[in-house]
């Protein structure tokens, strides 16, 4: 009878250590995954930004740190006739002028999707993402014909109206969700308080939707800053290229060599700003994403 329920204490314990294994396993293999994941996105990042100190006869090492740091690369962004800093002026503007344009349309839209009635209006908002499935590079051509036919080539307005297509279901459907989770209560009260439509959405809603809209404007302004192909195909002269066209012509001093220092520290001066803003305001950027999900 002892040896019996010595067996039976001991399966007991081994059952037991078995257990505490895997209710610690569960615990770490989440933080494994999320940590392969973040080494999976930065390691490009890092190593951009790594090569981007080093030398410039030291582009080709393998180490993980630079031999000698030097700022040698970032000098030469600016010097020469790169018209790097005419290029991020232009980044600057498209970018802005899209958000700014993508949220005055999308606002209005959404609005009207969330709140109004009419017939075919899940129809409207399906036509509106079906329009995101059509890949960029399979509008490139129809989009250069127009505008060699209507005088944009070279214009700001021929890489702001193709992004503001891109961006604009992107936008209308965020705000949409956004919209839906507002009490409708909300515009009643403050019509009853004397408010016209107008005003209560002015007034009330659209302060209440600021997380969504604030959501909206980064994700439309990264998407407009890195664009690529449309800037890269309606714009011929060094004057009105994009940071992004930019940096894809880069030459050596020679003209015919690879300056990977100098496109490395330009994509620096690139990113970090946009990596810090979403940094700052990440608690937004969620809370926008997520509006909508519970009800």
């Amino acid at each position: 009878m002892t040896a019996v329920a010595r067996t039976s204490a001991g399966a007991a314990a081994q059952r037991g250590r078995r257990g505490r294994r895997g209710r610690r396993a569960k615990r770490i293999l989440p933080y494994v995954g999320i940590g392969v994941v973040v080494l999976y996105c930065l390691v490009p990042f890092y190593w951009m930004v790594v090569s981007a100190f080093r030398r410039p006869q030291d582009q080709f090492d393998n180490t993980i740190l630079p031999v000698r740091w030097s700022l040698e690369n970032f000098s030469a962004v600016f010097a020469g006739d790169n018209g790097f800093g005419r290029a991020l002026v232009n980044s600057f503007v498209v970018a802005g002028l899209t958000t700014a344009l993508t949220l005055v349309v999308g606002v209005f839209t959404a609005y009207a999707l969330a709140r109004l009635d009419f017939p075919f209006k899940n129809a409207v908002l399906g036509i509106i993402i079906g329009t995101t499935m059509f890949p960029g590079i399979s509008q490139l051509i129809p989009l250069l014909k127009l505008f060699t036919d209507i005088g944009w080539i070279n214009t700001y307005q021929a890489m702001i109206v193709p992004s503001l297509g891109f961006a604009l279901p992107l936008t209308v459907w965020l705000l949409t969700a956004f919209f839906r989770q507002l009490p409708f209560e909300l515009e009643q009260a403050a019509m009853v308080d004397g408010c016209t439509r107008g005003q209560a959405f002015r007034k009330i809603i659209v302060p209440l939707a600021a997380p969504g809209v604030f959501t909206t404007a980064i994700i439309t302004f990264i998407a407009a800053w890195n664009e690529f192909i449309i800037a890269l195909s309606v714009v011929n002269r060094k004057e009105m290229q994009t940071a992004t066209v930019a940096i894809s012509k880069f030459t050596g001093v020679s003209g015919f060599d690879q300056p990977f220092g100098t496109q490395m520290a330009a994509g620096v001066i690139v990113t970090v700003p946009l990596v810090a803003v979403v940094l700052i305001f990440q608690r937004r950027i969620v809370a926008g994403l997520t509006a909508g999900g519970v009800k």
